[in-house]
């Protein structure tokens, strides 16, 4: 299966069909509202101002795996974010991204990009970047900023 082939659900609760994004290139990050990565959200929002009309779509995942630091409800954690960030991409229902319960779209990007520990997402704000064929072709640790991706990003719009 790739990407694309998955449906998800929105925090509203709709089902999305991630085909919808076929064709363009897709930045796939699990979030928290409450870790000392969320300001990233403010970076995420900037890429997501300029480039969207080129073709990026970011994709939301919020989890609360680690560290419980995103324990809100769906509604909650889009509050959050539209109120303290401004943020217009889509985001998507609360997920796991590792163990028995995880989204098989996380266990497909893990698998097409494992990390450098083994495959298993460590933490809030891990970054998957697709390219416009449906491949994972990076995967960025929390550490690394949306502004550091921007290049790479451009490279591939």
């Amino acid at each position: 299966m790739g990407i694309c082939d998955f449906t998800m659900k929105l925090a509203d609760g709709t089902q999305r069909s991630l085909s919808e994004y076929r064709g363009k290139v897709l930045l796939i990050v699990n979030t928290a509202t409450g870790c000392g990565f969320t300001p990233q959200y403010e970076g995420l929002e900037k890429l997501n101002g300029r480039y969207h009309a080129a073709g990026l779509e970011i994709l939301d995942f919020p989890c609360n795996q680690f560290g419980h630091q995103a324990p809100g409800t769906d509604e909650e954690i889009v509050s959050f974010c539209r109120l303290h960030y401004s943020t217009s991409f889509p985001q998507f229902s609360k997920i796991d991204v590792n163990g028995a319960q995880e989204a098989p779209l996380y266990t497909c990007l893990k698998k097409e990009k494992g990390g450098v520990l083994g495959s298993a997402v460590k933490w809030n704000f891990t970054k998957f970047l697709v390219d416009r064929e449906g491949r994972v072709v990076g995967r960025f640790a929390p550490t690394v900023t949306p502004e550091q991706m921007e290049e790479k990003i451009r490279q591939l719009l």
